[in-house]
């Protein structure tokens, strides 16, 4: 398809601004529960489930995304998505409890809609470009996920914003994305291509499966991690802005997983061996956290930021790995994404209700430690050479 230099790079900025806000509002969150907890009363199930929430958005409305872009063209849908996002962004902040988890939700709901969507818009309009589109889509997000934890506190205390108004800063590149995104809505439809090819029924896969609770299982330990990670330090002694910095440090590192691993294992006609390898260094990293040593803490943090990076490039490159027909890939990417995301919304809330009954912070530790077993047992199965 061919298209001016303008138009294309127009695009490609609007396509940069839309990602960095696929994981800002729920990455800024984790660093700010104890005040938000504090201000609202909320319980440490309820503060959990904030995390759960958008989780639990994101895997029932990606079923529908699809069809949200075949209907209204993904240009359209994705600037639709956008808005959503926003207008949850801005909503949470306005009231008590009630407004808080009913925004929360409407952020899970335009962030799937975007999120599924921005791949086949990549692919039908920057074709020649879709690795490298690809890489900064996942690159930027993971990059600005960082930043939301490392700053949300400071924003809240050193800017005197208080926790509303650190959530609500992030609309402003959210409004910023909006319009440049503009031009996108005003052409021709560009809806998702019918797919023809035979596909198999990966619901009753059992490969499909070990993918899914392999996928759920690194999604579980990433969403309790930056959900509860701050808060365990800081009842450790640490200050609210070093455990946000050094939640930030850890997701920093994580994009050097994220970026070698794909590269490093389309080359292997099997991935067990590195599912092990990953999976024995988050159980020496979570192990780690046991003690009570700042050194030793960073330490065990870059390790886990790293397989954090790794295990989730796995679990997107095992999708393509595993199946041989292109709808087969598309229907094992959506089981995979929806199932796997409502295993991941059990993380954070199920700790959250477990502090809440034994007060106990070494309950994460081993929530995390019995995850990363599950990860590596389904993961070794899944790693073999077969298809679907």
């Amino acid at each position: 398809m061919t298209k001016s230099l303008p138009s294309q790079s127009i695009l490609i900025t609007g396509i940069l601004l839309i990602s960095i806000n696929l994981r800002t509002s729920i990455a800024s969150v984790g660093p700010l529960i104890p005040f938000i907890r504090e201000d609202l009363g909320l319980s440490n199930g309820l503060a959990g489930f904030l995390t759960t929430l958008p989780l639990l958005t994101f895997a029932t409305f990606s079923l529908f995304a699809p069809a949200i872009g075949k209907r209204l063209g993904m240009g359209r849908a994705i600037f639709l998505g956008i808005s959503i996002l926003t207008l949850g962004v801005i909503l949470r902040v306005l009231g008590g409890i009630e407004l808080l988890f009913l925004g929360t939700a409407l952020t899970g709901i335009g962030i799937v809609i975007a999120n599924v969507l921005l791949i086949p818009l990549i692919k039908f309009r920057l074709p020649e470009k879709l690795g490298l589109m690809t890489a900064l889509l996942a690159t930027m997000m993971s990059l600005f996920a960082a930043i939301a934890v490392g700053v949300s506190v400071p924003i809240a205390v050193d800017w005197n914003w208080g926790w509303r108004g650190s959530l609500a800063s992030w609309a402003l590149f959210m409004v910023i994305a909006l319009i440049v995104w503009i031009p996108q809505i005003r052409r021709p439809k560009a809806s998702l291509k019918q797919v023809t090819d035979p596909a198999k029924n990966v619901w009753k896969s059992k490969l499909a499966w070990q993918i899914t609770i392999f996928m759920g299982s690194q999604s579980v330990m990433y969403f309790t991690m930056i959900t509860w990670l701050p808060d365990m330090l800081i009842s450790r002694g640490w200050t609210p802005a070093q455990a946000g910095l050094v939640s930030s440090l850890m997701q920093v590192v994580s994009l050097f997983g994220s970026y070698f691993a794909p590269n490093f294992l389309i080359k292997l006609k099997e991935q067990t061996w590195v599912v092990l390898a990953v999976g024995i260094a988050y159980v020496f990293g979570y192990l780690a956290l046991f003690i009570d040593n700042e050194l030793i803490t960073y330490v065990a943090l870059a390790v886990v930021g790293f397989c954090m990076g790794s295990s989730l490039s796995i679990a997107y490159t095992l999708i393509a790995l595993r199946t041989a027909e292109d709808q087969t890939t598309a229907k094992l990417s959506a089981m995979v994404q929806s199932s796997g995301y409502y295993l991941a919304a059990l993380g954070p809330l199920l700790f959250g209700v477990s502090l809440d009954l034994f007060d106990n912070w070494n309950i994460l530790i081993f929530f995390l430690l019995f995850f990363a077993v599950v990860f590596t047992f389904f993961g070794m199965s899944a790693g073999r050479d077969r298809k679907i």
